[in-house]
């Protein structure tokens, strides 16, 4: 899509979530959003529209490459399915960076959307946001408390994986035991391989 069309549709995105806010909840679900990659570079045409999405859950509700349980409302509400978003989703007691979430933006929080920063978005300037930065250090540190806890989660399905009644609580709005295991796999793989690129750079590799 066209740059200008990225940010429509991140304006778009932005009310959406504030009218999360209107539901009946005890407190707010979704807390955040954030815009990183290709959109932050000024990139014309641009392939999808990387956000990040904080949610009001534990970090162990919330594994990486996972589909929280509760998300399906705010995926259909948010229009995320309908094209043009690649979408994560992270707990707000953790940073919301990591090895692909690099130098994120925020653009919506509970105070509301942040015009300023779809401002400078549609002006190009680039300079002028707010981003999110994390230090080597802290981002290595990141990707390996992350990546155990992947496994963890990856141990955790596979004692449980056959086990009738958490395959039925594992099942509903047109997901399967099958889509929490591959997500899973998925995430683990792709912070371990995070991690492997890690160690051969350090390496000389």
């Amino acid at each position: 899509m066209r740059y200008r069309r990225a940010i429509e549709k991140l304006r778009l995105l932005a009310a959406a979530c504030q009218s999360t806010t209107r539901m009946p909840l005890d407190e707010p679900f979704l807390h955040e959003a954030y815009v990183f990659g290709d959109v932050l570079d000024g990139a014309d045409p641009v392939e999808s529209v990387q956000v990040a999405l904080v949610l009001n859950l534990s970090p162990e509700e919330v594994p990486w490459c996972s589909q929280p349980s509760g998300t399906a409302w705010l995926v259909d509400s948010l229009r995320l399915d309908k094209g043009g978003f690649a979408y994560w989703w992270r707990s707000r007691h953790e940073p919301v960076w990591n090895h692909v979430i690099r130098d994120p933006v925020r653009f919506w929080s509970l105070d509301g959307t942040d015009e300023s920063v779809l401002d400078a978005l549609c002006d190009r300037r680039f300079a002028d946001l707010p981003r999110v930065t994390a230090s080597p250090a802290d981002l290595r540190r990141r990707v390996e408390l992350e990546l155990d806890r992947a496994l963890a989660q990856l141990r955790t399905l596979d004692q449980k994986y056959w086990d009738r009644d958490w395959r039925g609580e594992h099942r509903g709005d047109g997901r399967y035991p099958e889509n929490h295991l591959w997500e899973a796999v998925d995430g683990y793989l792709d912070l371990l391989g995070a991690v492997s690129g890690r160690d051969r750079a350090q390496n000389g590799g």
